[in-house]
């Protein structure tokens, strides 16, 4: 009974110190071993199933993926003395787990750091460029009309053609600049820095704002006005093509009735050459019927060769 007593003590004790000589690496972690609080041997970075000396030695771990800092907003005055709500991120990577180890410790350290020197290198970037140059994605040229106020953030035609803004992307490479080689110390590396967002203050909000109206309204009207002059030339044009279409409508109305008068001139001819009695008679009778209506009152000779067909009857 004492014996297995002893061996199940045995068998507990062996599990336990196995328990403590074992430990996982994933695969976006990295581990650094300590020994009464000095770092022994390499970090482990490989994934998998590991063992490291039961209770004296203990494992330190870290991310290896990317990690993110977040910036807390806040007023920024611009070199042009505009006040803007800045709003910045960053993200970052442990690259040498044993300086990191040794100088920030842990992940919240860490934040603390890249507070202390983010957030400075942000307010520096702002403050050394104009707004025009925080608000704008790249350095492209501005596409402006000539006598507007072309600004977002005051800077007229004439301020913008004297200087090329160089864009929020080379100032977030300007902060990276600044930043890295502060971090390099804790064994981090800054992968990129980037502005989340950015807002006028409620100050110069309302005045950026009537300005940007105001642009927009010259942009629309100058649109309209380029359209009015068009519908004005298509109206010409019409006018124009419709004068066109009836002159050459009337010309040829006209080549037809006298073609269809002539051809009825040579009828008319032809049927008074044939029977010039009858013709005749035709056309007295036309003639009752283009001079006279009911209305009409007509006084005549009785020698009247208008009146001859009635006194002699038809012709034979």
């Amino acid at each position: 009974m004492k014996i297995k007593t002893s061996l199940i003590v045995v068998i507990i004790a062996l599990g336990f110190v196995l328990f403590n000589s074992i430990y996982t690496v994933t695969e976006i972690e990295q581990v650094v071993i300590t020994q009464f609080g000095r770092i022994v041997g390499e970090p482990v970075k490989e994934p998998g199933l590991k063992f490291k000396l039961p209770f004296v030695q203990k494992v330190h771990v870290f991310k290896k993926n990317l990690l993110e800092w977040d910036g807390d907003p806040g007023q920024i005055p611009t070199l042009d003395k505009t006040f803007i709500w800045v709003d910045a991120f960053a993200r970052w990577k442990i690259v040498d787990p044993v300086k990191f180890f040794q100088t920030v410790n842990n992940h919240n350290n860490a934040l603390g750091r890249l507070n202390d020197i983010i957030d400075p290198a942000v307010r520096n970037a702002i403050t050394s460029n104009q707004l025009i140059d925080a608000v704008r994605k790249s350095n492209r040229e501005l596409e402006t009309e000539e006598g507007m106020d072309a600004s977002e953030g005051g800077l007229t035609k004439k301020a913008l053609i004297s200087r090329q803004a160089i864009g929020r992307e080379l100032i977030t490479q300007s902060i990276l600049e600044e930043a890295q080689p502060k971090v390099d110390q804790f064994g981090i590396e800054l992968v990129d820095v980037k502005i989340k967002s950015i807002n006028y203050v409620e100050e110069v909000q309302k005045s950026v704002f009537n300005r940007m109206i105001a642009e927009r309204k010259q942009i629309a009207e100058k649109f309209r006005s380029e359209g009015r002059g068009e519908a004005q030339k298509i109206l010409g044009q019409k006018d124009r093509d419709l004068l066109r279409i009836n002159s050459e409508a009337f010309r040829i109305a006209e080549e037809l009735k006298g073609k269809a008068d002539a051809e009825a001139t040579q009828i008319y001819a032809a049927a008074y050459g044939v029977d010039p009695e009858f013709y005749t008679f035709l056309e007295t009778l036309e003639l009752y019927t283009t001079s006279l209506d009911d209305n009409s009152t007509a006084v005549l000779s009785t020698s009247s060769d208008l009146l001859k067909y009635f006194k002699s009857g038809l012709p034979k």
